[in-house]
């Protein structure tokens, strides 16, 4: 089997585990809608859709420097913006400190999409849940940044109907 040089998407050089803000896009592999609808310009989530909202509110318990900010999921993506921050100290058992581990966003978001896929197919029935391999990301670079993409994804169930990842759209 050949591979081919799979070109990266990531900014070369760039410290994903740096203090900041990153938006992030995330699709079901051939972008198939597992998650439920847009119904009235509202996203209505099955049970599918709820495994994934759960998988990333858990996310802050796995990794410390995680801090969840605006997120959202559609019937085949999900949008989010995590800031990646200093993790607290942690004292366990007798007053020892571990030294606090800084996470890449790689590494929390290859763990939201573990998390995610192995609770979808323990209840998925002859099928197999994939997400896309990789994901979209952005770093935001200012406050004026920040609310344009929170705002974007607030607004994206209600502009879903000419949204490019909605296979119904032409």
């Amino acid at each position: 089997m050949r591979h081919r040089n799979r070109k990266t998407i990531r900014l070369k050089n760039y410290d994903y585990s740096k203090n900041g803000y990153y938006f992030i896009t995330i699709c079901t592999k051939f972008r198939i809608h597992h998650f439920g609808n847009v119904i009235n310009g509202k996203m209505v989530l099955n049970g599918l859709g709820y495994i994934v909202k759960k998988c990333w509110y858990d996310l802050p318990k796995h990794y410390h420097n995680c801090i969840l900010d605006q997120f959202v999921v559609m019937p085949n993506h999900v949008h989010a913006i995590i800031k990646i921050s200093d993790p607290p100290d942690i004292t366990v058992g007798a007053g020892l400190k571990p030294a606090p581990t800084n996470h890449p966003l790689t590494e929390i978001l290859r763990g939201f999409k573990t998390f995610s896929s192995r609770r979808i197919n323990e209840i998925m029935i002859n099928k197999k849940f994939k997400w896309q391999r990789s994901y979209h990301d952005r770093i935001i670079r200012n406050y004026r940044e920040l609310c344009i993409k929170r705002k974007y994804i607030f607004d994206n169930p209600m502009k879903w109907w000419r949204d490019r990842n909605n296979r119904g759209y032409l």
